[in-house]
């Protein structure tokens, strides 16, 4: 009976994660604070990826308790140095106090200076392209008590595509989509980077753009545009949508092979899980046996490849 139950938890643990894979929240962390995990890394030699992943696991891309109420990101205890407020919350005891910042942005140097300690100093010798490499030397040194931390980090990591911000391959990206296709005659790129995600290039909405000005800035025709998302033609954009400009796919990609399936959430449609993996809508449907798409509900499991 104790074995099937270890069976159980462990099937659940697991579905659990695969919920947790691809979400519209990580994706608008990370288009928001990109550039200071990119600045910390230019600064500090920590990788851009290692920052990000850190954060999107320990903050729960920002919506966990310590990071509204605290501003601290990347779960950060006091210790000894710290001087400056603080937080109770329960982690591995009752009542541990956690530091507590001005805002996101202190959280986020003050994290690149605690890995300046001598037990990371180790990690510096490390490229800042081996991801894998930090990952499991952050575990080693004692970042954090969770066995699975380093393996949490590195899907994190290659589900979002992180590793792109360690050497710079996104602006060259966003160089050459905007050189091909843009117009370039306003601040629009300034504040939009070009994704990648299974083999396609996207975007992520900010707040005030239409689908007019997307398709301006990016020489892709409106009709175009909303074909590729299977959007319909009086569709309103909002704020950390993902837009893409290619056709998607007709599947997830292929790091889903070995667990190719989503667990609907709270608020998330059809739609929203296809435009989270980059899948056509009428593929999806097909994956999932369906003559046409259907509405879902929390905990539904559907296919992606």
């Amino acid at each position: 009976m104790k074995k099937h139950i270890l069976t159980l938890l462990f099937l659940f643990a697991c579905l659990f994660i695969q919920a947790q894979r691809t979400n519209q929240a990580f994706w608008s962390y990370i288009d928001k604070y990109k550039v200071w995990a990119i600045e910390q890394m230019d600064q500090y030699g920590i990788p851009a990826s290692i920052t990000l992943a850190q954060g999107l696991l320990e903050s729960n891309a920002g919506r966990s308790t310590l990071a509204t109420k605290a501003n601290n990101h990347f779960g950060i205890k006091v210790g000894s140095s710290w001087t400056g407020p603080y937080v109770l919350r329960d982690d591995d005891a009752r009542n541990e106090k956690f530091r507590k910042y001005k805002s996101a942005r202190e959280s986020y140097v003050d994290h690149s200076k605690f890995l300046q300690g001598r037990r990371y100093q180790g990690l510096y010798k490390l490229g800042k392209t081996d991801y894998k490499g930090w990952a499991r030397g952050l575990k080693a040194a004692g970042y954090a008590t969770n066995p699975n931390y380093a393996d949490a980090l590195i899907r994190i990591i290659e589900m979002y595509n992180l590793n792109q911000f360690d050497t710079g391959k996104y602006r060259s990206t966003q160089k050459n989509i905007t050189a091909a296709n843009a117009t370039r005659t306003s601040e629009f790129w300034q504040h939009h980077t070009v994704y990648k995600g299974n083999k396609n290039y996207f975007i992520i909405v900010e707040v005030g753009d239409d689908m007019a000005t997307i398709s301006k800035e990016t020489g892709i025709s409106l009709r175009k545009l909303y074909k590729y998302n299977d959007l319909p033609l009086d569709y309103a954009p909002t704020a950390g949508d993902i837009i893409y400009m290619e056709k998607k796919r007709k599947c997830a990609s292929r790091e889903f092979r070995k667990n190719p399936i989503h667990i609907v959430e709270a608020n998330q449609s059809l739609h929203d899980i296809a435009q989270l993996y980059g899948i056509r809508l009428e593929s999806l449907c097909k994956l999932n046996k369906w003559e046409e798409p259907q509405a879902v509900a929390v905990g539904d499991i559907l296919r992606i490849r």
